[in-house]
């Protein structure tokens, strides 16, 4: 893809390129209405979807197509930029190329995810970035879970599934005279077939647990608060959370006999 010079029939080394004031004049006339400054605007803005695409290289699609999927982002982008916020277009587009990019690649991905684990995952992606925009932080599971009404593992489940699966011979650190790769890593014995096997039997016993035992067991253990912590944000005692912990636990000892 990096020296492919003709994508989709254009000629790469041909683009031209715009300066920040006019990309400011067309984007004026594009929001006026302006087809031919929009067309400009996008033709003078395909570098930057080459430049953005690079990262996407030896994921075994065709440039042609991954160029295409790009332009769809960025016309995403110009569709919805507003020019009356201090932000230049390249700093919103290049999310937009990207995001549209990992949802061609993982819609097409060998790896097959259900329809509703995606849709699930893209609904809390959503919400995640409006929450960020609004409050300046990245809401938790439990905040996305509750404004979409579903369970946390539900939430924590879908966002693995999206993920991009990488090579086992990827180097992840080089110094000039030998290389980690992430085959390296899984040989560690914590990352063993036995503790994976272990680590979903224990998502499938949180299952079983009813609402308040789950909700003790997650923040005790998950999260890492002690009793106390726990009692104070649900709103019972102490004692009753030890209770109900030491109940959750007898459950989930049944659930591996």
């Amino acid at each position: 893809m990096i020296n492919k010079v003709e994508i989709c029939g254009v000629n790469t080394a041909k683009l031209p390129k715009l300066t920040v004031q006019e990309k400011e004049e067309l984007m004026k006339k594009i929001k006026e209405g302006d087809e031919e400054a929009r067309a400009e605007f996008i033709k003078g803005n395909l570098r930057l979807v080459l430049s953005v695409i690079q990262r996407f290289n030896n994921r075994g699609e065709s440039a042609d197509d991954v160029f295409q999927i790009g332009c769809i982002g960025l016309i995403k982008a110009i569709d919805n930029f507003d020019i009356t916020q201090n932000v230049q277009f390249s700093t919103y587009a290049v999310p937009m190329i990207i995001g549209e990019v990992r949802r061609y690649l993982r819609d097409n991905n060998s790896i097959r995810v259900s329809r509703s684990v995606r849709d699930l995952a893209y609904k809390a992606i959503q919400f995640k970035e409006k929450y960020i925009k609004e409050n300046n932080k990245e809401p938790t599971i439990q905040e996305i879970a509750k404004e979409l009404g579903v369970e946390r593992e539900e939430i924590a489940f879908s966002f693995d599934a999206i993920q991009d699966p990488i090579s086992l011979q990827e180097p992840i650190y080089n110094d000039g005279a030998e290389s980690i790769y992430v085959m390296d890593q899984v040989r560690d014995p914590k990352s063993t077939d036995e503790l994976w096997a272990e680590n979903m039997t224990m998502m499938q016993a949180m299952l079983k647990l009813n609402e308040k035992e789950k909700n003790i067991i997650m923040r005790r253990y998950f999260d890492g608060k002690t009793q106390m912590e726990v009692a104070d944000e649900i709103g019972i005692s102490q004692a009753q959370v030890s209770r109900l912990e030491k109940s959750a636990i007898d459950h989930i000892k049944k659930y591996y006999k």
